[in-house]
């Protein structure tokens, strides 16, 4: 026990040098942490690290998920609901059929539902790494949310496959039209099921008296009372996990006060990065693992028909980009769609931002050594090892060459007219606007009176005027305790209402959601520096 923690400690220490080597070379840290536990691989006298299934399934996936619902933007989830749903469902089963086909005539002895299986296992691409990467280079944002609002759904949609798919081969029969029939079955009731649990934890958070601190322990417990319970009624968990994080991080300005999400932003950042940085280096320490299993297929043959999977999954993938742009073209004559004419240059990049990741590898690595009857499962040391090659070769190759490609195609901002700095103007001059009619409106006697107030007031004056800089508290230490307590409930009303302003302006098309966010938590900070203000004054 003692030798396996000390295990994990290692590697979360060897993750954070190679996470700081990734930025020095200036690589997606994804990319160097896999490839970092490839070469730790064959370190003499290792011992042999395997993925648990359930550990990633149970343990690393729920939290992960609700991590990126909570902080994808509601608004432009909805907006780009039609592509984003199109390659998270459609675009899986059209991914996974086109692997059946082409596995089944290329491999011996494979049957289709063994193809579905492995189409099931290789088809959703994985957002952390393609997100990683886009950090660093200038993309436009509706390539970043189509992304990760896919990689929400599509690992719900590869998975129901993955288990009709081996539901198939152990009864070796496959009925596509019972199969269509029940994956709508559990996407339906796998959403409806996370936005029940959601709404216990809504009533939890709004009308029981809670601290941040068990705030924060909710959100933990959380994705996995969403997760659990739906995979018990044989229901889709990630889709619970999605649809309940969507639901309460959209309110998540009335449940919690600026104290639980300011730190709570915090504490999901470290737990997130830490659990992205393990799952990521697992994959590499898995591939000894992985070759042992082969058997009787010679390592050559097993190498080819694994580039060769993978070539088809980056043709299929740009493929349906490219022809779901012609699509949007030509639908968009019949219904209203949010970009009539998408081009070629954001489906190509979404194309070839279509890596694998971890939930690949642990679908394929649950698949059971044998089945039902006893005999061993036809083809599943060959399965794991190509969904392992798909893995590294789609994270390597195309997340090496994706920052290369949108250089390359230099695609402008087509969403947003103004400037990040322009948005950030608007908004910063509105919040300050705002509080200065309340001072001058609601408080103008207080402000007469109260030195603390009268500084504010100074303060937002020289921001509307010049919309440089923030509005700091003033140094209350040496005002008397009267002022101060009436400068808390001033400024305190003024937030409030600055919050709903910022709330009326996130319905805006014409601002991005990063700015608003970036201000709710400028407002969170101003709350916390006066509850220290107010601590310091009490003691």
């Amino acid at each position: 026990m003692h030798d396996f923690f000390g295990l994990y400690i290692l590697l979360l220490l060897i993750i954070l040098f190679l996470v700081m080597l990734s930025q020095r070379l200036k690589i997606a840290y994804p990319i160097v942490l896999v490839l970092g536990g490839l070469a730790l691989s064959f370190v003499p006298g290792l011992p042999e690290i395997r993925i648990d299934p359930e550990l990633i399934f149970v343990i690393f996936l729920p939290p992960l998920l609700y991590e990126a619902a909570w902080y994808t933007s509601w608004k432009e989830f909805w907006k780009w609901r039609r592509v984003i749903a199109s390659f998270a469902f459609l675009i899986v089963l059209l991914t996974s059929s086109v692997i059946a086909l082409v596995s089944g005539s290329l491999v011996p002895g494979f049957t289709l539902a063994l193809g579905f299986l492995l189409g099931g296992i290789i088809s959703p691409p994985d957002a952390v790494s393609a997100t990683s990467i886009m950090r660093h280079i200038r993309v436009p944002k509706r390539l970043v949310t189509i992304i990760e609002g896919e990689s929400l759904l599509n690992d719900a949609s590869s998975l129901i496959v993955f288990r009709f798919a081996l539901a198939a081969v152990e009864s070796g029969n496959f009925v596509f039209g019972e199969a269509v029939s029940s994956f709508f079955i559990v996407i339906i009731m796998g959403i409806l099921t996370g936005l029940a649990v959601a709404l216990v934890f809504f009533a939890i958070y709004r009308w029981l008296p809670t601290t941040p601190n068990i705030d924060i322990m909710l959100s933990f417990i959380a994705p996995y009372v969403m997760y659990l319970v739906a995979e018990r009624l044989h229901f889709s968990g990630v889709l619970a996990v999605v649809s309940g994080g969507l639901f309460l991080s959209t309110r998540s300005n009335i449940i919690l006060d600026y104290r639980s999400r300011f730190r709570g932003e915090t504490v999901w950042a470290t737990v997130g990065f830490a659990l992205n940085g393990l799952v990521f280096m697992l994959i590499g320490l898995e591939l000894p693992f992985i070759v042992k299993q082969l058997g009787d297929v010679s390592l050559k043959q097993a190498i080819w028909y694994g580039v060769l999977i993978s070539v088809v999954l980056m043709v299929v993938r740009l493929l349906c980009t490219l022809g779901a742009s012609v699509f949007t073209r030509v639908i968009s004559r019949v219904i209203t769609t949010a970009d009539s004419n998408p081009g070629w240059k954001g489906p190509l990049l979404f194309g070839w931002a279509g890596m694998r990741g971890v939930v690949s590898l642990a679908a394929a690595l649950s698949i059971p050594l044998y089945l039902g009857n006893g005999d061993p499962f036809p083809q599943r040391n060959l399965i794991l090892f190509i969904t392992f090659t798909v893995i590294l070769i789609t994270l390597v190759f195309q997340g090496l060459t994706l920052p290369l490609m949108v250089r390359w195609v230099n695609m402008e901002e087509p969403d947003y007219q103004l400037s990040e700095e322009e948005q950030d103007a608007i908004v910063r001059k509105k919040l300050s606007m705002t509080a200065l009619r309340m001072l001058q409106e609601q408080y103008a006697e207080q402000v007469k009176s109260n030195g603390q107030l009268q500084g504010l007031q100074l303060k937002l004056e020289h921001d509307v005027k010049r919309l440089t800089g923030q509005p700091a508290l003033p140094d209350g230490a040496a005002a008397a305790r009267e002022d101060w307590a009436t400068f808390r409930e001033v400024y305190s009303g003024i937030i409030l209402e600055q919050r709903q302003l910022l709330q009326d302006l996130n319905k805006k098309e014409e601002l991005d959601e990063g700015i608003i966010r970036k201000y709710i938590g400028l407002l969170d900070l101003d709350e916390e520096r006066m509850r220290l203000q107010a601590d310091g004054q009490e003691h």
